[in-house]
């Protein structure tokens, strides 16, 4: 090696004794791995107790890390702790060890064509198993996908390979092996990072851990006896091949010790790797509904409505291409090791010495995107064969390298692709948490954390011809009608139906749905279905009226509707679905001026050109200009209803006599219980401080421990589930003379309250209702009804009519204002709950980079308060007031919801220039992209430029984290511009962020031509003035070059980058 081509390998300050241990999570080291790599780049070097680790992360030194003529398999500290249960079985083998040379070349054989196609009849049986569990449970279950793929890889395995029933799908608790196999992985990887200790202090971790080692070879052990013990079993499976096979090299049979030791190895490794990849798969599939329907569309086309047979399985080349992109994406083996053979040079200049550790890491080098364009994207096209075939060598690893490489791959893969084709023939998915985000959990390999859908039978399948028709029998034409823990609301004698939709992410439009079917009751009208709109996809009926309520995502459908979208834009046949009497109602903001309402729209055309037929005109709301749930009650009463009426009485019914709130039945005592439970887990402020000066409007910073096993990435949002202010909700307590401890009982349905169980008043009132939200038409006519006093009623009548836009949404005016402006009215307290919608999250962007600590996030907010326009004291903001409470040690219920994937930093840092502008706490995303080029910087990486225009008021009073921009500044992170709203004279007569864009404009081109990505976080005014101003410049531009660009062109030209060069974040 030439010592001046030679350039040093990045490494991490390290720690007396236990050098990089600390930089390690061992819980999650493939996310540290991560973490570390985007500090340090494309290779860095970790020492550790008796090891050198060296990571490379790029596609390029990937390639050449997998020459074998250089480097060597070799078991790195995770498989050194799993050789003392698998001894030197196939994957925990030394090269050299000949063993592995025997078993090897033994079991070849068993893993060829012939041999996989033989072991299809136990595959499908199995995988049968599974597809009549979810259908025998019904459409309303909460299946923990990676737990039921578990039983299902690991009972596949062991049937095939030995013969050997664990029947994980026939009883609640796992068989003693798996939970000792469990333990075993984990207490592996926690071992492999112990810091060196005397072993006495880890002597009862030790005994527990040979325990376990015990139960793995004790199982194997008496599947060999029984197996040697019966001499007419004839089966032609793995066992058989390892008892009965000789090495074509050697002459040499199989030690009874080898076969147990790769018993245990098949079983550990050939199920652990296919159910985190079929997990994965099933992840990636639901938030991609064009991937979910081309998938279900080949599955179709191929295999029908009969049985699946192997000779199906070569030809579902999409299913094929799905697996490989998951596999790049969210490979359950994540990293491989090898061994430097000599002294060499990586990259042509990073020395590595013989003996070092090479470590694979695949969730980067996957991803690089000199290989992948748009590399975090799901895209299977990419991985159909002619592509695949393609791609450069080496840029796909999930299965290994060369003679070590995954030896069982053929059996993976046809077991995979049988099991997704069987999922996909037979049911619909959707997602059982719609706000799911993924989480990764790690053993000896990755897979999603709390991940559950529900599981739809198609094509009017019941469990009993579910069963034929997996087994290939002729199916029973017509059999009794069953429900199966099916999600119906019905009461009493209502014969007329309907049926209620939903597509949501933030749960306003699922809070309309159940208002709806609460709604529905006294209109005389049962809803027979209250669900998400993808649980319908297949399975519109046409004898019922279908009420749609959904939004708009950017243009996109919500997560619980991108299937239903898919599917209805993907049908051919104009009259599909000719009679189906269906209404849309959508919310959406105007500030999307390009996608406003998109979906509903699109939703409510496309039923009409499939045939259906429109009852009700379409129904829409803005949230950036009026209040949604008073829009969607004006729609249900003054549109929905009567329409619906009208189909009823045309069909010889009977309209319903007047409508009313359907109260709920209260029970009051004095003991207190809490029953709150929500879609977000708990977090604890570890730091909160105060952003701006005395005398300034408050803004803060906050610092939240994360739930274990959440991750995020700068840009994204964190939700928050807030409570009521403590004085709103002593007012409501006092207003239904409720003393403190008051518990309540609620009897009654269709709100999403805690029934038939005392829970104290106040936790009602503080967490479950919004006391906060403007009252509806509805709202006042009812208490108007309520109220005593003529004077009283005559007053509330004039509000809900004339004077209700001035009077109530402007003033924003609650019901509970309205209570106590109007004494003589005499509600119960069950009613005042039943008006109120369910208390929502508030969604805060991150301000801080996971590349700091990835278990700590931090927001950035106003506290808004002031006079209330309604008279009644002052206002404050729910959820900002409640944070703003907040104190270290605090807990609060958070979740990480991912932000627009435009609206993130660039896959290749190093390349495309960056452009931030915002105004006040707009600041809060960009202070995490800020923050993680810093560290990227700190760690010797080289980025590209970035310059930050913030809008503040004044310097010292407002310019929110200026110290930090300072330091950062000096690392070369970020290069700061301020305009400042009070004092423009300190900053070159610029007033706002927008004019001192412009006043920079000479320097946002320069920028802006070498390809920069801009980025905006602020108010709708920000947001206009910025894309005023960016016009400007493109005109201005085209002037100097002796071009015209029109004010049309230039809009255009605007529109059309939207997510390609520039995204936004509007906030108001």
């Amino acid at each position: 090696m030439t010592a001046d081509l030679t350039v040093p390998i990045p490494e991490p300050p390290q720690l007396p004794f236990i050098g990089n241990i600390a930089d390690i999570n061992a819980e999650d080291s493939v996310g540290s791995f991560n973490s570390l790599a985007e500090k340090y780049g494309e290779i860095f070097r970790l020492r550790l107790p008796g090891a050198r680790l060296v990571i490379v992360t790029t596609r390029a030194l990937v390639d050449e890390a997998c020459d074998e003529k250089r480097f060597k398999k070799v078991p790195n500290n995770v498989l050194k702790e799993i050789r003392e249960g698998l001894h030197d079985g196939l994957f925990t083998a030394k090269l050299e060890e000949p063993n592995w040379g025997i078993a090897h070349r033994v079991l070849m054989p068993a893993f060829g064509p012939m041999g996989i196609r033989n072991m299809f009849d136990e595959m499908k049986d199995i995988s049968s198993q599974l597809a009549l569990k979810w259908a025998r449970q019904g459409s309303q279950k909460r299946i923990n996908a990676p737990e039921d793929f578990t039983r299902l890889t690991l009972d596949t395995i062991a049937l095939c390979s030995m013969g050997f029933r664990f029947n994980s799908f026939y009883s609640d608790k796992m068989h003693p092996f798996v939970d000792s196999m469990v333990e075993f992985l984990l207490e592996c990887g926690r071992r492999s990072q112990r810091p060196p200790l005397p072993s006495i202090l880890y002597r009862n971790r030790d005994k527990v851990f040979q325990h376990h080692i015990s139960v793995l070879r004790d199982t194997a052990e008496t599947v060999l006896k029984e197996r040697i013990a019966d001499p007419t079993i004839e089966r032609k499976d793995l066992l058989t091949a390892m008892l009965k096979g000789r090495d074509s090299l050697t002459g040499q049979k199989m030690s009874d010790e080898s076969i147990i030791d790769n018993l245990i190895t098949f079983l550990v490794a050939g199920h652990e790797t296919t159910s985190g990849t079929l997990s994965y798969a099933m992840y990636r599939l639901l938030k991609n509904p064009e991937a979910y329907r081309k998938v279900q569309q080949e599955v179709d086309e191929v295999i029908g409505k009969g049985p699946i047979t192997v000779q199906h399985m070569q030809k579902l080349p999409y299913i094929s291409a799905v697996l490989r992109e998951t596999l790049r994406l969210d490979s359950p083996i994540p990293i491989f090791s090898v061994s430097v053979m000599e002294d060499t040079l990586l990259g042509g200049k990073y020395p590595v010495e013989k003996g070092e550790f090479i470590n694979v890491l695949l969730t980067k080098s996957h991803l690089d995107p000199t290989v992948f364009e748009d590399p975090l994207a799901f895209k299977p096209e990419r991985m159909l064969d002619e592509n695949f075939n393609k791609l450069p060598k080496n840029s796909w690893k999930p299965f290994g390298n060369g003679v070590r490489a995954c030896i069982g791959r053929p059996f993976a893969w046809q077991e995979a692709v049988l099991v997704l084709a069987m999922l996909f023939q037979n049911f619909n998915f959707v997602l059982a948490d719609a706000d799911y985000t993924l989480k990764h959990v790690q053993t000896l390999t990755i897979k999603p954390g709390n991940f559950f859908i529900r599981a739809i039978l198609r094509d009017g399948l019941d469990p009993l011809k579910l069963e034929q028709r997996l087994a290939g029998s002729k199916t029973i034409s017509e059999k009794r009608k069953t429900h199966v823990n099916g999600a119906s609301l019905k009461h009493g004698a209502l014969d007329q139906q309907i049926i209620i939709l939903y597509g949501s992410n933030s749960g306003t439009c699922e809070s309309m749905a159940h208002r709806l079917a609460l709604d529905a009751l006294s209109h005389g009208y049962n809803v027979s279905t209250l669900d998400c709109m993808d649980a319908a996809m297949e399975k519109l009926p046409k004898d019922h009226p279908i009420i749609i309520i959904t939004s708009s995502y950017e243009g996109q459908p919500p997560d619980n509707a991108a299937n239903f979208v898919s599917w209805i834009n993907s049908i051919d046949d104009r009259s599909a679905l000719r009679g189906l009497p269906y209404a849309v109602f959508g919310c959406g903001s105007h500030e999307w001026s390009q996608t406003f309402h998109r979906v509903p729209k699109l939703v409510d055309t496309r039923l009409e050109e499939l045939g259906a037929r429109r009852i009700a005109d379409l129904g829409l709301a803005d949230a950036a200009g009026e209040d949604m749930f008073v829009s969607f009650e004006t729609w249900e009463d003054n549109v929905l209803w009567p329409a619906l009426d009208m189909l009823r009485t045309g069909k010889g019914g009977e309209a319903a006599e007047g409508t009313r709130l359907a109260p709920l039945n209260m029970h009051i005592s004095n003991t207190r219980s809490s029953t709150l439970k929500h879609n977000v887990e708990e977090g604890k402020v570890i730091a909160s401080r105060l952003l701006t000066a005395e005398g300034e409007p408050v803004k803060k910073h906050l610092e939240i421990r994360l739930p274990p096993g959440t991750d995020y990435r700068p840009g994204d949002y964190l939700t928050v589930l807030p409570i009521n202010p403590k004085d709103t909700v002593q007012r409501a307590m006092r207003r239904f003379r409720l003393p403190w401890d008051a518990s309540i009982r609620i009897e009654g349905g269709g709100l999403r309250l805690p029934t038939d169980e005392l829970v104290p008043a106040h936790s009602v009132l503080s967490g479950f209702v919004e006391l906060a939200q403007p009252a509806t038409k509805r709202n006042i006519i009812a208490l108007a009804d309520a109220a005593e006093g003529e004077d009283d009623r005559k007053a509330l009548k004039n509000l809900a009519t004339d004077n209700y836009g001035a009077e109530i949404l402007a003033k924003r005016v609650s019901v509970l204002d309205l209570l106590e402006t109007y004494p003589s009215i005499n509600v119960p307290l069950g009613l005042f709950l039943a008006m109120l919608p369910p208390m929502r999250t508030r969604q805060y962007s991150i301000s801080s980079s996971p590349l700091e600590d990835p278990s700590i996030v931090s927001i950035t907010f106003s506290l808004v308060s002031g006079r209330a326009k309604s008279g009644h004291g002052d206002y404050v903001g729910v959820a900002t007031s409640y944070l703003e409470a907040l104190e270290v040690e605090d807990m609060l219920r958070v979740s990480v919801r991912p932000s627009h994937a435009a609206f993130h930093l660039p896959p290749a840092p190093e390349k495309p220039p960056l452009i931030l502008v915002a105004a006040g706490t707009g600041i809060a995303p960009f202070r995490g992209f800020i923050q993680e080029r810093a560290i990227m910087i700190r760690s010797g990486r080289k980025l590209a430029p970035a310059v930050l225009y913030h809008g503040c008021r004044e310097p010292a009073k407002d310019d929110l984290y200026a110290d930090e921009l300072s330091e950062w500044e000096k690392t070369g992170a970020v290069s700061v511009k301020r305009a400042f709203s009070r004092t423009p004279e300190k900053s070159g007569g610029c007033k706002y962020v927008q004019d001192i864009l412009w006043a920079d404009r000479h320097h946002f081109l320069q920028l802006w031509n070498h390809d920069a990505q801009l980025y905006i976080c602020g108010s709708r005014k920000v947001n206009q003035g910025v894309e005023k101003v960016a016009k400007c410049i493109q005109q201005e531009d085209a002037k100097q070059k002796g071009e015209h660009l029109s004010e049309e062109d230039a809009q255009k030209w605007w529109d059309e980058l939207r997510n390609v060069r520039y995204a936004t974040d509007v906030f108001d």
